[in-house]
């Protein structure tokens, strides 16, 4: 079965049983990002040269180069509509992307939608899992690169980096008698790696950088109101 980047991190962060996401409470970078990186793995956009060091790179697309996928394409034609920084992108790439993410699951027979309500007043969604194969060949992959030490593809290699920059790589593995230290370790390691080309990796970077900035913010934001 063929998969966004995009869907299989939302399947990491899902809790199986409840469907309710357990490993962000900010999904939009994320979600966002991973759908930046997929149209670098794809050649869909690219990172221009910074023209000083005041300026971000900015993100552009490439002609002729639309993904067929609908979820990818929205996001190509925002990227299409003008040049952006990474950190721009991830934002508005990812509004609303959760549930579109969701219902494709939903549409490919691997999760279910509940519509309910909390205290009988305020509207809730989640998407409990039907079929966890695909998901378990994901979290295989990810064991082998976390755990075993074997060299991941480029497409596990992205969902590493992805899992990297929101902190949860140690979360989405069994450990098998290595540290959550050791896990984390690993994971900078792959995210680091030459594992894809220049022009890729340019935009992997761009959008790790702007998902990490996007989450520490959001933290920052949140012990803000609380404390």
């Amino acid at each position: 079965m063929v998969t966004l980047i995009a869907e299989d991190l939302l399947l990491l962060l899902l809790d199986d049983e409840s469907g309710k996401l357990t490993g962000t409470s900010y999904p939009q970078p994320a979600l966002g990002g991973a759908l930046l990186i997929e149209l670098a793995l794809s050649g869909a956009v690219e990172v221009g040269d910074k023209t000083s060091v005041w300026r971000t790179a900015k993100v552009r697309a490439v002609p002729e180069q639309p993904p067929e996928d609908p979820i990818l394409r929205a996001a190509y034609d925002v990227v299409a509509e003008k040049e952006r920084s990474a950190q721009d992108l991830v934002d508005r790439l990812g509004k609303g992307v959760r549930d579109r993410l969701a219902d494709q699951l939903v549409e490919r027979g691997i999760l279910e939608r509940r519509d309910d309500k909390v205290l009988g007043l305020f509207p809730r969604t989640r998407w409990p899992a039907v079929d966890s194969t695909h998901e378990d060949g994901v979290r295989r992959a990810l064991t082998g690169a976390l755990v075993q030490g074997q060299d991941p593809d480029e497409r596990t290699a992205a969902i590493v980096a992805l899992l990297h920059a929101l902190d949860k790589a140690h979360k989405v593995v069994d450990h098998d008698g290595i540290s959550s230290k050791q896990v984390r370790a690993r994971a900078k390691e792959i995210s680091e790696g030459a594992w894809a080309a220049k022009a890729v990796r340019d935009a992997i970077n761009a959008a790790v950088a702007a998902m990490t900035a996007a989450v520490a913010a959001s933290t920052a934001a949140t012990t803000a109101a609380t404390s």
